[in-house]
């Protein structure tokens, strides 16, 4: 089997890479990944600093080729591929930069960490006072409240995520300690799945609340309140999470799932 490539400059030192089996015969894999990386590498070492190939995201085995040729996942356009019936596919778009690490460990890693799954890292502090009533935060941009803390940016702790968020929304620096729970939360409300991770933050007295500088975009208030007042308060997962935090025993962390123990 033979296969044509095509390479179609944008500009800029960027170009397009596509190809086409002769015969409209199917491609065979190894032949393509072949091709594609001998016609990337010319490319590249010809000047070029950025090559770009779109597949449709049902083509496997094209997608597995140009994978195998260097090429790292960058996102996808839903629905604009025709298919068969009046269906739409997704494209999948792939690029490689002449920068970019090719082969050996590394560059396996690099283009793999494009196409595995990465969870949402939350991390979240539970803050109480010498009634054990637990601070909450009123979100301006939904109708339950929760915990301060919020989303581990990439390449930070969940620990240092967690004392960034609370210093942005409560303005405090606040000592974070054990951690309490690690929760798997399954997907809600068009959200993936994600990990949630709860930090103990300390004791606070209710004369404290009046000195945070709240981060006036994300909280429009805060209160201390009982786990049984809470329950109007947050969703019913989040409940359930508060439920097994607030009673653990001293050094201990508890694993949940949808904040029910495992």
């Amino acid at each position: 089997m033979s296969v044509t490539v095509r390479l179609l400059a944008t500009g800029d030192g960027m170009a397009i890479l596509s190809w086409a089996a002769e015969g409209g015969e199917p491609v065979d894999g190894e032949d393509l990944r072949r091709v594609l990386s001998a016609a990337a590498e010319d490319a590249l070492a010809g000047g070029l600093r950025r090559i770009e190939i779109v597949v449709p995201a049902t083509d496997w085995i094209a997608r597995r080729a140009v994978l195998r040729s260097g090429f790292r996942v960058e996102g996808s356009r839903r629905s604009v591929a025709p298919a068969d019936r009046g269906a739409f596919d997704d494209l999948v778009l792939f690029a490689r930069l002449g920068t970019d690490v090719v082969g050996g460990p590394h560059g396996f890693s690099s283009v793999m960490n494009t196409v595995l799954p990465r969870k949402r890292v939350i991390a979240h502090v539970l803050i109480r006072d010498a009634e054990d009533r637990i601070l909450l935060c009123d979100t301006r941009f939904k109708s339950d409240w929760e915990l301060p803390g919020g989303v581990v940016e990439p390449g930070e702790t969940p620990r240092a995520g967690a004392i960034r968020e609370v210093r942005e929304e409560l303005g405090i620096e606040l000592e974070v300690g054990q951690l309490l729970v690690i929760d798997w939360m399954p997907p809600y409300l068009g959200w993936d799945d994600a990990i949630e991770m709860i930090f103990d933050g300390g004791r606070v007295q209710q004369s404290e609340l009046a000195s945070f500088v709240l981060q006036d975009n994300e909280i429009s208030s805060v209160a201390l309140v009982s786990l049984d007042e809470a329950t109007s308060l947050v969703t019913p997962l989040s409940h359930r999470r508060l439920s097994v935090a607030v009673c653990l025993p001293d050094d201990q962390t508890a694993y949940l799932e949808d904040g029910r123990r495992m």
